[in-house]
């Protein structure tokens, strides 16, 4: 009985599986194909493959959202994003993870609740004070708010990838004589390579993908991002789906490569973390 349950329910979980990336990868295949045709074979049949595959839907998408501007801004607030992220993050998870502080656990708690309160609550009191210190539009201060909302996860994954580095290679670091500080830059920090690596893919792409909070402190037509350069081909390309589609290909592309290039670091890492809690 036993094994025929198993050969029953291996076929089920493929099927499963194949269903789930089916759905996965449907939109992104619409995507693709309508990006090639122009916008009367879009309207007529959004399933039919394109006549040719020629580039006049991405060079008026490249032009109408003005890509070349967007993707330098959104990787400088994204990479800013990131580093700094990283640096918080890492630090206060190895503070965490290794010293016996006080009610750390209201303050795991506290991580967790913050990553449920809605970014809206705040947006009026710090566009306000934005606009008194005369930051609107810059990217390290853009970067800072992208980064009060990635730290609350990224310190509870990453807490939980130091718990998985043995605790005998501090004693060792310490017992020759190490600082904290240098225990951390030196043996915790090299080790943690995969779980730097998977918050960064995720800051990474929460900054990539933020709108909200882009279009009400990105001001100014030079300070745009992908999402925003992609917003105002709404207005200009509203009837043609072709440049449309093809716009949000350039949109969705540097995302899909960076994670194909880092999967792997991806996964160890997130498989790593699970470890302990």
């Amino acid at each position: 009985m036993r094994s025929a349950s198993s050969a029953l329910s291996r076929p089920l979980a493929n099927a499963f599986l194949a269903g789930a990336v089916l759905v996965a990868l449907l939109p992104l295949l619409l995507v693709v194909i309508n990006a090639f045709k122009p916008h009367a074979a879009v309207v007529a049949n959004p399933l039919s493959l394109p006549a040719s595959l020629g580039p006049d839907n991405f060079v008026r998408a490249w032009s109408g959202g003005k890509f070349s501007i967007a993707i330098v801004n959104s990787l400088l607030l994204s990479g800013t994003t990131v580093m700094v992220t990283l640096a918080c993050a890492s630090l206060a998870a190895f503070a965490l993870a290794r010293r016996k502080i006080a009610g750390w656990q209201f303050i795991t708690v506290y991580f967790l609740c913050a990553t449920t309160v809605p970014i809206q609550l705040f947006l009026f009191p710090l566009y306000f004070i934005y606009a008194k210190l005369g930051i609107l539009g810059n990217f390290a201060g853009t970067a800072l708010i992208l980064s009060a909302i990635n730290l609350p996860i990224s310190i509870f994954l990453l807490r939980a990838y130091v718990l998985s580095i043995p605790q005998e290679l501090d004693d060792a670091a310490f017992m020759d004589g190490a600082t904290p500080f240098q225990t951390f830059r030196h043996v915790i920090l090299p080790l943690m390579r995969p779980g730097l690596i998977t918050v960064a893919i995720i800051v990474f792409l929460n900054s990539w993908n933020e709108f909200l909070i882009t279009s009400t402190f990105q001001k100014g037509r030079d300070n745009i991002t992908m999402t925003l350069g992609y917003l105002s081909m709404n207005g200009t390309y509203a009837t043609d789906q072709g440049a449309l589609m093809a716009g949000a290909f350039i949109l969705i592309a540097p995302v899909i490569v960076l994670f194909l290039v880092l999967q792997r670091f991806f996964i160890s890492g997130m498989t790593a973390g699970a470890v302990k809690g």
